[in-house]
């Protein structure tokens, strides 16, 4: 239970002035009552308790109505006088200590955690502890609103969580501005509840993300965690304490440079899953020839992997640059020795230059600087943050690595649709032949831009079906890929892969056999997956593709039999 220290926080501070407005006020009736007055036949009159307690209040707060019930002698207006001051300056203390209390910090924070506190306690539907509100964060919980996913965010810059309510998310987005290793705050942003199903932990800070993580593990097992983390020691440790999902950008683009030199429709395939359409340009044809690497930090070791096994010639920058001999973080160089490095390193008979520092500047000066001396080279960058993406497209760069998009888009699919994860990993698998051969299929039957999709064998996405199966009925793909208009026409989709009880099948046959649990990879267009969702949740539509006719009902029924 969240402790609420608002009320207490306003007890204590209006006790004093809510005991000196009781104190004037009690001498103040006392006196009224004790003093006599006159009535209007000249009798002596004393005002009752409650006259006495009406006159004073409103005279205290508003300096006076008029005299009641009867017009006052001297002895009762000397007395009133007093009591003005006296009841006025209560007053004044007391309204003065409630404009402090409203705008004191420590009660408008308490007053924050507790709507925020709520707000997470009432949210019934599975949502995402997301730590840290940056630029990555910031595009991925715009992807993942889009689709109506609840979300949870701390953070400790008060700035960027205001940053966040400004963007007027909907459905709302509970944030709150806290120290994230606090065990406390992680309880209060519900890390706990059974709905909490995942945290994101996106630092650029690897200590900051393994500290997270253990805290996530400790306060809640049962969840899953998606970290971020550039150095194989850092991930070793990380799956010890069984972090489900690292990501490792650097590994990602070591693995894509890999599979465009050796299997480029792999490539292509894996590109497509981003974006990409499905035809490979010119310029992202990766020559043969020397490799140059500027800069050996976290990328460079990555790299140095995999154009290793893709059995491609490379060079770094200076020769103590070897694995084991240089373990020196990137620093600002000056242009000329750059440039001088440059030409060492053979620069002017090199096929491709590989930009591979932490910062922006640099990789865009060594690009610029290369072009100088080989106008034809092919060029490599690392881009660090999305906010230099206007220059780097302006700096006409052949294949421009974003660290940030690469997590982004990786973190969205472990969310949003984890068969896509599953696929990639199982394309590295596979050979440049069986890559090809499923390019010219998909892009032969539904074009170079088809459509991903994810459903799952369930009552909640595939009602009929679900309904049909736990009869006994057959179902099988080659059914679910026929037109609704006309069973006889197969639509414009293909099964890319099944995943039952956890085991991947890629491109299973036609006459596979559907199961209640399985979950499909879709390629299709628009058209063809409006179809299979109507297939798979209308009993009519399902009994037609299966049958092909249409299922009598009613009293259609009733005349034929």
């Amino acid at each position: 239970m969240v402790e609420n220290n608002s009320s207490w926080i306003v007890i204590r501070r209006l006790r004093l002035p809510i005991l000196i407005i009781i104190v004037t006020f009690a001498i103040s009736i006392l006196g009224m009552v004790l003093i006599p007055g006159q009535d209007s036949e000249g009798n002596v009159y004393h005002l009752s308790i409650f006259d006495a307690f009406y006159f004073v209040s409103y005279m205290a707060s508003t300096i006076g109505f008029g005299e009641s019930p009867y017009d006052f002698t001297y002895p009762q207006k000397l007395w009133v006088s007093f009591i003005i001051y006296l009841t006025v300056i209560g007053w004044f203390y007391g309204i003065g200590t409630i404009v402090a209390l409203i705008q004191d910090e420590v009660l408008h924070k308490e007053m924050v955690k507790s709507k925020f506190a709520k707000a997470v306690r009432n949210m019934d539907e599975s949502f995402i502890l997301i730590f840290g509100y940056n630029s990555v964060t910031k595009a991925l919980i715009r992807k993942l609103n889009q689709m109506e996913t609840r979300m949870v965010v701390i953070d400790r810059d008060q700035q960027a969580i205001d940053a966040l309510r400004l963007e007027n998310y909907h459905p709302l987005i509970p944030a709150f501005s806290g120290d994230v290793f606090d065990p406390k705050v992680l309880e209060i942003a519900g890390i706990r509840k059974k709905n909490c199903r995942t945290a994101v932990i996106l630092f650029e800070d690897e200590q900051k993300n393994t500290r997270a993580s253990l805290m996530c593990k400790h306060l809640n097992k049962r969840m899953n965690l998606i970290v971020r983390s550039t150095s194989p020691q850092n991930s070793e440790f990380l799956e010890t304490i069984g972090v489900e999902h690292i990501e490792n950008p650097f590994e990602v683009i070591s693995n894509r440079l890999y599979l465009a030199l050796t299997a480029p429709n792999l490539w292509l395939l894996e590109m497509w899953i981003y974006g990409h359409l499905l035809k490979i340009k010119e310029r992202e044809v990766l020559p043969r020839g020397i490799y140059i690497i500027y800069g050996y930090g976290r990328m460079g070791r990555a790299l140095e992997k995999g154009l290793g096994k893709a059995g491609v010639e490379y060079r770094f920058m200076d020769a103590k640059l070897s694995l084991r001999e240089y373990d020196a973080s990137d620093s600002l160089y000056h242009e000329d020795e750059i440039e001088e490095k440059l030409i060492a390193a053979g620069i002017k008979e090199a096929a491709v230059i590989i930009a591979a520092t932490r910062d922006d500047l640099i990789n865009l000066a060594v690009i610029a600087l290369s072009k100088k001396h080989n106008p034809s080279i092919y060029t490599i960058s690392r881009e660090n943050e999305l906010i230099d993406l206007q220059i780097f497209k302006a700096a006409r760069i052949n294949r421009n690595y974003i660290l940030d998009e690469i997590i982004i888009n990786k973190t969205y699919n472990y969310l949003s649709m984890p068969l896509v994860n599953i696929f990639i990993e199982y394309l590295n698998h596979k050979d440049e032949r069986w890559g090809k051969s499923l390019v010219d299929r998909i892009v032969t039957k539904m074009g170079e831009n088809p459509n991903l999709c994810e459903i799952r064998i369930s009552a909640e996405e595939a009602y009929a079906a679900v309904h049909e199966l736990e009869k006994g009925r057959t179902i099988t793909l080659e059914m679910l890929g026929r037109r609704r208009e006309d069973y006889r026409i197969k639509n414009d989709l293909l099964f890319l892969m099944i995943l039952r009880d956890g085991r991947p099948i890629l491109l299973p046959p036609d006459h596979f056999e559907i199961a209640v649990g399985d979950e499909l990879l879709v390629i299709c267009l628009e058209e063809s997956r409006e179809d299979l969702e109507y297939i798979l949740n209308n009993y009519y539509e399902l009994y037609y593709v299966m049958h092909g006719k249409e299922k009598a009902t009613g009293i259609s029924r009733y005349l034929i039999t």
